[in-house]
């Protein structure tokens, strides 16, 4: 049976005080709402229908790039109306997931077994048993089975003990939500149209309601302020690190640690205190990472320790490299086995050769340096004229030394030496020394400046 994903993106979030549409708000390094598309998208679901309102041109340009049909919300007018609106570009066969873009933690498997438990009923919805259930809608059940929702400020005395809340997802035939949603009704308080009122619609037709609960609380969680996106954020992050311990990463403290993406790991990865990983990453078996850093989008081959508080981007590292602390790796750095660069060193679209260092202070960019080769502590390829990039090549074996500006475009040969404080304006030959300075001058008996006394 297809499966439609419409995801409840209107509301304003007033409680953020903030610009930015609440759907936007950042969970994990990623929008609140890009966590239910790529829940949609794993899925499978054949539409993914977003309804919009509340800064939608800002959010539909955020997502540009997804396969979404995009419905406005013109007027907040509840959550019945807000899946209404969807009728017209929602097909007649198949279910409907209904998710909210402010509940972004929810699983692929919880959803699953929703659609599975919805399908032979024609509607299912989650619902969490809580400690605590104050504020939500009660689930009302009779010899097990779900007899209605009832709001919180509508329940009696005896309602308010149930503990079964409903959690506002749900799975509806969507012949059925064709039928029901127009029959909603705005007779209450609120002048709203409520999407719980479809249970009473569906018990109606003599329907038995499905329902399945989350393996996790935290699923079903949505965020209405900043405190309760904090907390989310500190939950999400707990479960993502307990998922790394349990592939046999070793997290100093995994209650300071963040991952905003996806992490693949070998064995015996250990990581420190006060990491940030971003985007696209891979370590291999027995990295180390030191505390402080920050790495985004970069692959770490086996055996590879990073020292403290240094930060990568878009970056491939081979095999047993050793590298900062605070050494910093920018899009294009591409370092071989063996190599060493250490701390104060920064690489950009440059290529570094098997057992090459750059050990102090140095910049390398647009360059490509072959294997075995010394950069000297202060070097710097200057490489931008002004207006255009230019490249350095520095070959097998050489030796630059301390406190070199190379000046690009340059050709450093084998085995070529250059002298300490050198400007090299010119290609190095193969197995030569080069060493570009001024004269030095001498004065005798000389009066460095005193300070003046006030």
């Amino acid at each position: 049976m297809s499966t439609t994903v419409i995801i409840l993106a209107a509301g304003k979030g007033t409680r953020m005080r903030s610009r930015l549409p609440k759907v936007l708000q950042p969970l994990a390094g990623r929008p609140l709402l890009g966590h239910v598309i790529e829940t949609a998208k794993k899925l499978h679901a054949e539409n993914i229908i977003t309804i919009f309102g509340h800064g939608g041109e800002l959010v539909q340009q955020v997502f540009t790039h997804e396969n979404i049909q995009w419905v406005e919300q013109t007027e907040q007018l509840g959550t019945g109306h807000a899946v209404k609106v969807s009728l017209p570009v929602l097909p007649q066969e198949g279910l409907s997931l209904i998710l909210s873009g402010d509940v972004p933690c929810v699983q692929q498997s919880t959803l699953q077994r929703l659609i599975d438990a919805s399908t032979g009923t024609g509607i299912g919805l989650v619902t969490l048993t809580l400690a605590d259930s104050t504020g939500y809608g009660r689930i009302v059940r009779k010899d097990g089975q779900i007899q209605a929702i009832v709001e919180h400020k509508d329940a009696t005395a005896e309602q308010h003990q149930i503990k079964e809340i409903n959690t506002g997802i749900y799975c509806v035939s969507n012949a059925k939500l064709h039928e029901w949603l127009p029959k909603l009704s705005n007779n209450n308080a609120q002048g709203e149209y409520y999407l719980t009122d479809i249970v009473a619609m569906a018990l109606a037709d003599g329907l038995q309601i499905a329902s399945i609960q989350p393996e996790l609380a935290f699923e079903v969680e949505g965020v209405n302020d900043r405190i309760q996106l904090a907390a989310l954020e500190r939950e999400f992050q707990h479960y993502q690190a307990k998922k790394l311990m349990q592939q046999g990463v070793h997290l100093i403290d995994p209650a300071r640690f963040d991952l905003r993406g996806q992490l693949t790991v070998g064995q015996d990865v250990r990581i420190d205190i006060n990491v940030i990983i971003e985007g696209e990453c891979t370590f291999g078996d027995n990295v180390e990472i030191g505390a402080g850093c920050v790495i985004k989008n970069t692959t770490i081959a086996a055996g590879t320790k990073v020292q403290p508080y240094s930060v990568f981007d878009n970056a491939i590292v081979g095999e047993n490299v050793q590298i900062g602390p605070f050494a910093r790796l920018r899009p294009g750095a591409k370092l071989a086995n063996e190599v060493h660069i250490g701390n104060f060193v920064e690489v950009k679209n440059t290529t570094v050769g098997v057992g090459s260092k750059a050990n102090h202070f140095t910049y390398l960019g647009d360059a490509e340096i072959g294997s075995n080769s010394n950069i000297g502590a202060g070097t710097i390829t200057c490489n931008y004229d002004g207006a255009n990039k230019h490249k350095t090549i520095i070959g097998n074996n050489a030796f630059v030394g301390t406190n070199n500006s190379l000046v690009a475009p340059l050709t450093i040969g084998h085995g070529a030496t250059t002298g300490a404080g050198s400007v090299i304006t010119h290609n190095v030959a193969d197995h030569s020394l080069a060493f570009e300075r001024a004269k030095q001058i001498s004065k005798e008996n000389y009066q460095r400046p005193q300070k003046v006394t006030k």
